[in-house]
């Protein structure tokens, strides 16, 4: 049982879905007058037991206290209930006092937001993920894909000690206090993908039985324990299912805290590797690949996420907003691109000694870069295939004739995100046809435009995905949807088709229409008369905004 501090829930009566269980046990109105003696004996024993119950209520704690005193448990709970209690309430297995339905209870405390020693709480009122605490002796034990977490003596000694009386052939299942499931990954309510995710076992146990798991490693900080499964591999979902909740949930620990990981892949680690130490001192650990028992005073299994690709700072420690998630990124970042401009300038210097030989002075060559105006820079995210830019070499021409200084960037699955990140961090416009690499918006800097390219039937999630929250980040975003005229789709359908006039009745139809007809069915072909009001607006902005100072050499 789970204890959800949410007195919202408790006036439905509970969550189930949010996993709330509450108790009401009510006077049943009518019960038969026993003898005097009996009443007073049998008060007697219920008294002790209300008494501890608070504290070691379990199921299996029940069921041990009924095998004791002999009682079926059928009649143990009759017990309970003909006790003359106008109401009692529940709503929590270790030890949190109630306070009364309409007591203190703060209705926005988030759920699990403070649990005491030997304690699972699972806060499962969110779509989109679900995320477990476990505080005390946790173990790791990954043969059987479990975390156990063995009860302390201090809360638990009651119930051990009446267990120890009870015959010891008993099944291993009656050890448990608390057994919960949960797949850590970030996309709960597509049923899909989540039948991908392995799924763990979290288990509360006697502490008398730690001995059957001994510690192989012993961390002094908390673990974190999450999936890189699912739709790892598509730089969005890298980013918005893994990266950004993982920064979430883990940033407040101040890099002492250890990342487990589900479907551990080393490219992914080495991919994010620059993040992940900026989030943690210590090496991750592979879940399923490491079969030692690790054991940790505390552990978060799960994720938390608040929207697509943005940090909700009312829901942050310290009001952390996606600023400072993007302030990380360069934190992470420029180590390897000061390496990376280090090399280049030692390349370049070689190669001016050797023309200076040949050609002349490389004083006179440093002074014609010196003095040479800075125009603004803008960077295409180039894509081939499927939502390509047809015409992209007519852009380039455009932009450049525009104003701008233009830098076409075409990144691979290989391709090292500090060369990604250095190249639009210094942009100061970013064009691109919505797609995953649309998240690259998050390296610009604040202050920068973001134009991206719609293809029909890619409205909403070109708005909801990229556009809301590259507003979030300050960027300027310019949002440039294309006309059937511009897509190839109008080669291949009527003009009067509802693929070309009302793609909305195509895209509620289901996800495969929108991938098969409009993310993987058609290119683009600019109107270049009508784009480059978009490049004008773009340019004007950043020289105003910024200033013509900007923009000069240094």
């Amino acid at each position: 049982m789970v204890h959800h501090q949410r007195y919202n829930q408790l006036k439905k009566g509970g969550d189930e879905e949010a996993g709330t269980l509450v108790f009401v046990w009510t006077n049943p109105g009518y019960y038969r007058r026993r003898p005097k003696l009996f009443s007073i004996v049998l008060l007697s024993l219920l008294s002790c037991i209300f008494i501890v119950v608070p504290h070691f209520f379990s199921s299996s704690a029940l069921s041990h206290l009924c095998k004791l005193f002999s009682f079926p448990g059928s009649l143990f709970f009759s017990l309970f209930l003909r006790f003359d209690f106008s109401y009692m309430v529940f709503a929590d297995s270790f030890g949190v006092q109630n306070e009364g339905l309409a007591g203190d209870m703060d209705v926005n405390t988030p759920p699990c937001s403070s649990i005491s020693n030997g304690t699972i709480c699972c806060d499962r009122s969110h779509f989109r993920s679900d995320i477990c605490f476990m505080k005390g002796d946790v173990r790791t034990h990954s043969p059987s894909s479990s975390v156990l977490l063995y009860s302390s003596k201090n809360n638990y000694g009651f119930i051990n000690y009446v267990s120890s009386m009870v015959d010891d052939g008993e099944e291993e299942e009656d050890d448990e206090l608390q057994h919960e499931k949960i797949k850590p990954y970030t996309r709960k309510w597509e049923t899909s993908v989540m039948a991908t995710i392995a799924e763990l076992d979290l288990i509360l146990k006697r502490g008398n039985l730690g001995v059957h798991h001994p510690c192989d490693v012993i961390h002094n900080v908390p673990a974190v324990i999450f999936s890189t499964g699912g739709y790892t591999g598509n730089v969005y979902h890298e980013f918005n299912d893994g990266i950004m909740p993982l920064y979430i949930t883990s940033q407040h620990f101040n890099k002492k805290v250890v990342f487990v990981i589900l479907e551990y892949h080393n490219w992914w680690v080495m991919k994010y590797g620059d993040i992940l130490s900026h989030l943690s001192d210590y090496p991750t650990i592979d879940f399923s690949g490491d079969n030692r028992t690790h054991c940790f005073t505390e552990a978060i299994v799960g994720l938390r996420i608040h929207d697509e690709l943005t940090v909700d700072s009312s829901l942050m420690t310290n009001n952390k907003s996606i600023v400072d998630f993007r302030n990380l990124l360069d934190r992470a970042y420029r180590p390897r691109i000061s390496g990376l401009i280090q090399g280049e300038e030692r390349e370049a210097q070689e190669k001016k000694i050797s023309l200076s030989l040949t050609s002349g002075s490389a004083l006179d060559i440093g002074k014609k870069v010196k003095y040479q105006a800075r125009r603004p820079k803008l960077v295409i995210l180039s894509r081939s295939g499927s939502r390509a830019i047809t015409n992209e070499n007519i852009l380039v021409k455009a932009a450049e004739k525009t104003g701008f200084k233009v830098h076409v960037l075409r990144p691979e699955r290989t391709t090292e995100l500090a060369k990604i990140y250095r190249e639009l961090n210094s942009s100061d416009v970013m064009i691109g046809v919505h797609g995953a690499a649309m998240t690259h918006f998050l390296f610009m800097k604040p202050g920068s435009v973001f134009i991206q390219v719609i293809p029909l039937g890619t409205d909403w999630a070109a708005e909801t995905y990229y556009g809301e929250p590259a507003r979030k980040l300050g960027l300027k975003y310019i949002g440039y949807k294309i006309t059937p005229r511009e897509s190839s789709l109008f080669d291949e359908y009527d003009k009067d088709d509802p693929v070309l006039r009302n793609p909305s009745s195509l895209t509620k139809k289901g996800w495969e229409y929108t991938k098969k007809i409009y993310l993987e069915g058609q290119t683009v072909k600019l109107d270049l008369r009508r784009f480059q009001k978009r490049l004008v607006r773009a340019y004007d902005y950043i020289t105003r905004i910024h200033g013509r100072s900007r923009l000069q050499s240094q």
